[in-house]
């Protein structure tokens, strides 16, 4: 298992819960945004087999050992607490890298701090898709995130019945191992028998809206000014045949044109493609060459 460290890095209103994974000095340094119930420890596999570059994955605020920083939240907050753990490791350029709605909070901090980044890689996120007018957002949230959204107001009796509800997800049934295990003890809070997320249901609704309403987020990925890969997969958050992107949408979004390598990732799933083994191989890979492209 490779050596890391927890840190608390200042940001407005409080401290930012990180975990860094110290590589090769030279061999380049990768910071790493999650989704948007999720945590830093999304993105132990890809630092495991990142070998000798360094990766740093916060907790973004509202999530997991960050759960006590207030809002507001959005993805221009999240690009702002970014740009804040880069100078409290004193680093001045690293590629970055987002997971489903941390790719909308990268493309944020691309477009915002452009010196501070070399290279984007978006892991099934970051792309917008618009939304009727009118819609609930928050029906949308429960209805796109599922399981996800739902167990934010459930309590579980002990560590052993959240790992079961997991283990009930669709999407994560070809999931397992102690780096997953260890993800998910991460997103608990409280004591038993009255165990909770510590995924703030505020901040995913904030944040939710702003991925879906903000026509600046919505914006950020076509309006980018250094090199980025979108990693997309083959299936969706609930294992559907069809992923977060259908194949039309990449074809429409223009993203080729606008000079984004667009990578479509078979026999994956929104998931597996951060938290499986093969999924996770193949992000390292497109992050590797990223690091190497800038040192």
């Amino acid at each position: 298992m490779r050596a890391w460290e927890d840190t608390a890095v200042e940001v407005a209103g409080g401290r930012l819960a990180v975990r860094r994974w110290p590589g090769r000095p030279g061999a380049g340094v990768v910071l790493a945004a999650h989704g948007i119930s999720g945590n830093g420890l999304s993105w132990a596999l890809v630092a495991e087999a990142l070998g000798d570059v360094e990766v740093i994955a916060p907790d973004l605020r509202g999530r997991g050992h960050s759960r006590d920083l207030p809002g507001p939240y959005g993805m221009a907050r999240h690009a702002e607490d970014l740009v804040a753990v880069l100078d409290h490791f004193g680093i001045g350029r690293a590629v970055l890298a987002g997971h489903s709605m941390g790719g909308y909070a990268a493309c944020a901090a691309a477009r915002r701090d452009p010196g501070r980044y070399s290279e984007l890689v978006l892991v099934d996120g970051g792309l917008g898709v618009p939304v009727p007018a009118g819609a609930d957002v928050d029906a949308m949230l429960r209805a796109v995130l599922g399981p996800a959204m739902a167990r934010l107001d459930m309590e579980f009796a002990d560590r052993a019945a959240y790992h079961r509800f997991w283990a009930g997800h669709p999407a994560f049934g070809r999931l397992g191992g102690p780096a997953l295990a260890r993800y998910l003890e991460r997103d608990l809070t409280g004591e038993e028998p009255h165990l909770r997320s510590a995924c703030r249901a505020a901040a995913v609704r904030e944040d939710g809206r702003d991925q879906l309403r903000n026509p600046e987020v919505f914006a950020a990925i076509h309006e980018l000014t250094l090199p980025a890969t979108l990693l997309w997969a083959e299936r969706g958050l609930r294992n559907e045949p069809v992923g977060l992107y259908p194949p039309e949408v990449i074809a429409s979004s223009g993203l080729a044109d606008e000079g984004v390598d667009v990578c479509f990732v078979p026999d994956e799933n929104h998931y597996s493609l951060l938290l499986g083994e093969s999924g996770s191989r193949t992000v390292a890979g497109h992050l590797a060459e990223a690091a190497g492209r800038a040192t």
